[in-house]
């Protein structure tokens, strides 16, 4: 059972060249039928590691080297159907038939989002 959503972002500064950048993940929070707790990442819509461990951590893109991440920012998904008198509007149709723009809209990179800044007394190329 889904216990909570969210969007975390989440910062990566590289511990070799210092550069910096930042990716959102959407996260899933579940208990299992045993009464097991997990968390569940993806990026993009693929699933991956948490890059809060070592082997989730993706790499530079000045150096490629493999650094943890830190949460900077969090913005939860409310679970359906929300609390009583939560705006809402009854599908008529099916799902598929319901907003047929959103098939056709363009991906919502992870990445697609300002990154934060760089030290400007450093170029890419001193890095």
């Amino acid at each position: 059972m889904i216990t909570e959503l969210a969007v975390e972002r989440v910062e990566f500064t590289c511990g070799h060249c210092w550069y910096k950048w930042s990716v959102d993940y959407d996260v899933q929070y579940y208990r299992d039928e045993d009464g097991h707790e997990w968390e569940y990442f993806t990026r993009d819509g693929r699933s991956v590691s948490s890059p809060y461990e070592p082997q989730g951590a993706p790499p530079c893109p000045i150096c490629g080297r493999r650094w943890v991440g830190r949460l900077m920012a969090r913005r939860p998904v409310p679970l359906p159907p929300g609390a009583a008198g939560t705006p809402r509007v009854m599908l008529a149709g099916t799902r598929a038939e319901h907003r047929t723009d959103r098939h056709d809209a363009p991906p919502l990179e992870a990445d697609a989002h300002e990154q934060p800044p760089q030290d400007a007394a450093a170029s890419p190329g001193d890095r």
